[in-house]
Parts: C-alpha cells; sequence; structure tokens
C-alpha cells in the first residue's frame, strides 16, 4: 500500500467508527432492535443494522482509490455495485422482513453482476494444472458468491464473530495478494479497516449488531475479492478459502446436517457449532476469541503454505479444514431441541 492507500485506510477506519456511533443513535430512536426469542443468541433487546456503516464508508473509499489509480474501475464497479444492492435488500430485510426468493433474486442478480465486470469465472490451480472453466464458471462463481455471502448471515449469530472474521480474512488476504495488479490489496485493506471501526462497536457486549444490511455485504466483498485476486494468481482462491476455513465449514456442516434431518434451512436456528460453544463457555467473547487463535494459529499458516507452494495449494485446503470439520461435528452434533431439554433438567 502507498501512503495515499495507507491514509485513506485509517480514515475509513476513524469515519466507519463515527457513522456506527450514528447509525446506533438512529436505531435506538427508531425502535430498530433485534429482540431476543427462543433461537436467539442474546438475551436484551439491541440495535441492528450497523452494517450500513461499513458498506458507505467501504464504498466511499473504494471510489477514493478508483480516482487515484490504486484500483481498477472493473473491479470497483464489481464490488461497489453488487455491494450496495445486497446491503440494499439487507437494509429493507433488517425493517420488514422480505421472502426467502425476494433476497436470493438479489443475491444471484449481484453475484453474475460481480462476474461480469471481473470477466468471468477466473482460472484456477489445480496441482500442476491450470483449469478454465467457460461459461460454466459463472455457474459456478455465482453460486461460490451467493453461499459466501449467506454463509457469514448465518454466522453472524454472537457478537464480533463476522467483523472479526472479515478482519482477519480481509486483512491476511490483503498481505497475500500484495502486488496484484488490480487493486486488490488495497481494497482488501481498506475493507477490513472499515469492519474494526464497526467492531470498536460490535465487540463483546455489542452495542450494536451488523444486521442483514451487513453479513451479506461483508461476505459479498470477500468472495468478490477473492475472485478477483485470483485473476492474478491462480492459486489465490485456495488461500482465500482456507482463510475462511472456520465460516466455511460450520456452515457447511451445519447446513448438510439440517438438510439430512428434514428441517427447514432458512428458519432461525442455534444449531451452528460456534453458537453451542458460546452456550456452554457462556461467553460470546471466548468463541469469537477461540476463531481468532484458529485462523491465525492455524488457517493462516496453511493459506500462506499454500501460497509458497502452488502445486500442492488445492490439496492443503483439504488439510486445513479436515480437523475442522471434525471439530465442528463433535461440537454440535446433537440436535437443538435436545440440547434445550438437557439444560432444563
Amino acid at each position: 500500500m502507498g501512503s495515499d492507500a495507507v491514509l485513506i485506510a485509517i480514515t475509513v477506519l476513524v469515519g466507519s467508527a463515527l457513522f456506527t456511533g450514528l447509525v446506533l443513535k438512529l436505531a435506538l430512536l427508531g425502535g430498530v432492535l433485534d429482540v431476543p426469542n427462543a433461537r436467539s443468541s442474546h438475551s436484551v433487546p439491541t440495535p441492528r443494522g450497523g452494517g450500513v456503516a461499513i458498506a458507505l464508508a467501504t464504498t466511499a473509499a473504494l471510489i477514493v482509490l478508483a480516482l487515484h489509480g490504486s484500483l481498477q474501475f472493473n473491479l470497483l464497479f464489481a464490488l461497489a455495485g453488487g455491494g450496495l444492492a445486497v446491503a440494499a435488500v439487507g437494509f429493507t430485510d433488517d425493517r420488514q422482513p422480505l421472502s426467502t426468493g425476494a433476497r436470493l433474486a438479489v443475491h444471484f442478480a449481484a453475484a453474475i453482476w460481480a462476474l461480469v465486470w471481473l470477466g468471468g469465472m477466473p482460472s484456477v490451480r489445480i496441482a500442476d494444472h491450470i483449469v478454465s472453466f467457460g461459461w460454466g464458471g459463472y455457474v459456478l462463481g455465482t453460486i461460490g458468491i451467493v453461499w459466501t455471502l449467506n454463509l457469514f448471515n448465518f454466522m453472524d449469530g454472537i457478537d464480533g464473530i463476522a467483523a472479526s472474521e472479515a478482519v482477519f480474512v480481509a486483512g491476511a488476504g490483503a498481505l497475500l495478494s500484495a502486488g496484484g495488479g488490480a487493486g486488490v490489496t488495497d481494497a482488501a485493506a481498506v475493507f477490513a479497516c472499515a469492519c474494526v471501526g464497526f467492531l470498536i462497536w460490535n465487540w463483546p457486549p455489542a452495542k450494536i449488531f451488523l444486521g442483514d444490511v451487513g453479513s451479506g455485504y461483508l461476505g459479498y466483498v470477500i468472495a468478490v475479492l477473492a475472485l478477483a485476486a485470483t485473476r492474478e494468481n491462480p492459486i489465490a482462491l485456495w488461500a482465500w478459502l482456507i482463510l475462511g476455513g472456520v465460516f466455511f465449514v460450520d456452515a457447511s456442516v451445519t447446513l448438510l446436517r439440517r438438510l439430512l434431518r428434514g428441517e427447514r434451512l432458512y428458519e432461525a436456528h442455534r444449531s451452528h457449532a460456534y453458537q453451542w460453544l458460546a452456550r456452554r463457555w457462556g461467553s460470546h467473547g471466548k468463541v469469537t476469541c477461540g476463531v481468532l487463535i484458529v485462523n491465525v494459529l492455524w488457517l493462516l499458516p496453511c493459506a500462506v503454505f499454500a501460497t509458497w507452494r502452488p502445486g500442492l495449494a488445492a490439496a492443503t485446503v483439504i488439510f486445513a479444514f479436515a480437523p475442522l470439520v471434525l471439530l465442528a461435528i463433535a461440537v454440535s452434533g446433537r440436535r437443538e431441541a435436545n440440547h434445550r431439554r438437557h439444560r432444563s433438567q
């Protein structure tokens, strides 16, 4: 990052923090609160919608970076256009619940928008081969972006976990993508700083929640940045996937388990591994810090190894995910209803 980009990043951090404080006051005045219910992981009504500060601060910073020549305009349009659409539908849903179909329609449209501006799904390296996906890449890329933005929504269930995950993935991704020509490093850095500004208010015990406006936006931006980085380096997708391993594994294992049990996939629940741990440990902060420890001590070294040994990058994903899959299965193996009965005895 150049000196201008560093100054922009610092400004974004401060601006995001100040704007989050403003959103907090407006949410309290307007009664935009997340009221606890039987499926919630919090116990007191808490303002939601703070993610709008991240979306607006990041978008403003991306525009400045593009005007300074530090960010390619195609990446700006991919991030800003689709990102604001995802944030807008989330903002609406935070105030007046929308149907699953309406939300997914916007999510898929935003994903396709990003892929068009990025020139499709980039080629990736698998072992010693560079694999191109052609038009089929639009299908794979769209599914990948939509899944990532939704899993951030699924994983945004306790204080600080989603914003801190975004800080880690984007920050580490910026370092691993340093030297790329599209401006991925600068874009990821300012996005991470915007998340830090929000996290000041969202760290346990949270004063304000992301809301759907924020959680979907975080997942969308991370997915698009990962694809943009892969255009410059065909093993970058594996590195970014490894960095987000905790979220990808927990969300995917939980979704598969609920699917096999015949449960409604979009019904609110508390059966993710991180939610079970929060109840068992009686602390959101311990779980959020635990995730950060796993990220720094396990996933980051695996991602660095993948970048150093490109031929083994895809295999490293399996190596990095294997213990996380076992942990997710072990921690959240029982039905949620059984857990509630056990606690009431």
